[in-house]
């Protein structure tokens, strides 16, 4: 696949009913958050043209219950 610019990468993510979300968490990026069954991908493209992509596998099967968001709140808050 040849590279994409931002609005041809999103226009094929639409046109393939893909969900996806923009975020911005860093100065030099714009991040496309994709989520598809049993993964989530973070997608950055970079000020200089590159692109970064960090793939979010699901280990399968795996629920929890909500006690789990104590875990959260207690491992990652300031």
């Amino acid at each position: 696949m040849k590279t994409l610019n931002l609005n041809d990468f999103l226009n094929k993510l639409e046109e393939n009913k893909i969900f996806y979300r923009l975020s911005k968490v860093r100065a030099e990026a714009i991040m496309v958050e994709v989520a598809v069954p049993g993964q989530r991908w973070e997608i950055e493209f970079m000020d200089d043209g590159t692109i970064q992509i960090e793939k979010f596998k699901s280990a399968g099967g795996v629920m929890y219950d909500e006690r789990e968001l104590e875990v959260l709140f207690n491992e990652f808050s300031d």
